[in-house]
């Protein structure tokens, strides 16, 4: 897996946390830096630590399902992009409270980065370089939530749809790519 599909998993990965982050930005009367930083470290915090720890577990069982890591794979991100669309296509408001601690944001991290468990697994049977792919999937997130913070204080919950249906998409179609190119019908 190359750098442009890391990216493109790490962008769709990290779309819940900033339609989150929009939300979090929404709730808060005077935004303060220090919103965007906790935010962000949070977030890419839990989308780094995930794919690591499916990674590990995926490690363990990869030899037993070697003939089927792309089916396995292709299944995960449709089913992750599937959700996401679904997501976005929901008219409730979710609503959040303004409160920055731990008590508010470790549920919304680890609810957030739930995907990125999964996606951890198909990293192991692709054998994707994992460090590279924490660091890289963490940062973007951390990026991107923080940005989501202050464009939910700015523009409201005008993108957060966009965001979700734009990530489900991106996770659905690189679950595609895997499964052609494993199936020799597309070669990159």
């Amino acid at each position: 897996m190359g750098l442009p599909e890391l990216f493109m998993i790490a962008v769709g990965l990290s779309m819940d946390a900033f339609a989150v982050s929009v939300c979090k930005g929404l709730s808060v009367q005077k935004l303060k830096p220090v919103h965007a930083l906790t935010c962000g470290a949070y977030f890419g915090g839990f989308q780094a630590l995930m794919p690591l720890i499916g990674y590990l577990l995926g490690s363990q069982f990869k030899t037993a399902v070697e003939q089927l890591d792309h089916w396995i794979a292709f299944l995960l991100l449709l089913i992750i992009g599937a959700n996401m669309i679904r997501e976005s296509r929901e008219t409730e408001e979710e609503k959040l409270d303004a409160s920055f601690g731990v008590q508010a944001m470790l549920p919304l991290a680890i609810a957030t980065s739930i995907d990125a468990l999964a996606v951890g697994v198909t990293f192991a049977f692709l054998k994707v370089h994992i460090m590279w792919a924490i660091v890289f999937i963490g940062s973007v997130t951390f990026i991107l939530s923080a940005l989501g913070v202050k464009a939910g204080n700015v523009f409201g919950l005008r993108y957060k749809a966009k965001a979700e249906l734009a990530g489900g998409l991106i996770l659905v179609l690189m679950g595609t790519k895997i499964l052609l190119e494993h199936l020799g019908l597309m070669r990159f």
